[in-house]
């Protein structure tokens, strides 16, 4: 089932997501729904948040047409290790629609989640699939992307994002 994405200006974006304690046929839905929806937009994450669920999963698949990934799904995620090394690279929301900016972010990290079972497992992930789930995982602690733009081009930003969605927060 295809969820609404919550648009920027809604609450639930900027809140931090509770940690999933309940391992059961809901929490598989959910998943199933929210990748389903990220395929839909099209996307290449998605956080539980976005879809109005104030709950610590997010799912995630990089895959294009010339090069097939996987979907991954992570609940109760947390990076244990960041790269020294950085790149700037535009990104893009599904909860901000036609808002784009370069974003500095560590090139890898390792990350520590869980997955619909509640096993715990970690990824060392790098490039693309390293900034999506941080990208993700800020969703879940109520950070956004444009948060994380600098200097100049954030009071840019700010009049965008007011004319396009009638608020700043």
């Amino acid at each position: 089932m295809i969820l609404p994405v919550k648009i920027y200006g809604n609450e639930i974006l900027r809140k931090k997501a509770e940690k999933i304690t309940d391992f059961n046929e809901e929490l598989e839905k959910l998943a199933k729904n929210m990748a389903e929806t990220m395929y839909k937009a099209p996307g290449i994450g998605l956080a539980a948040p976005q879809v109005g669920v104030s709950k610590r999963l997010f799912v995630a698949d990089i895959s294009t047409q010339e090069k097939k990934d996987k979907l991954y799904i992570l609940v109760n995620p947390e990076i244990i290790e960041f790269s020294e090394d950085k790149d700037k690279m535009e990104e893009g929301c599904l909860s901000i629609p036609n808002v784009y900016e370069n974003v500095i972010r560590p090139i890898g990290i390792k990350i520590k989640a869980q997955n619909l079972k509640g096993e715990d497992f970690t990824l060392t992930v790098e490039g693309l699939l390293a900034r999506c789930f941080q990208h993700e995982l800020d969703h879940l602690n109520g950070i956004l992307f444009v948060d994380r733009v600098s200097g100049f081009k954030k009071s840019i930003l700010k009049s965008k994002l007011k004319k396009n969605f009638g608020v700043v927060y």
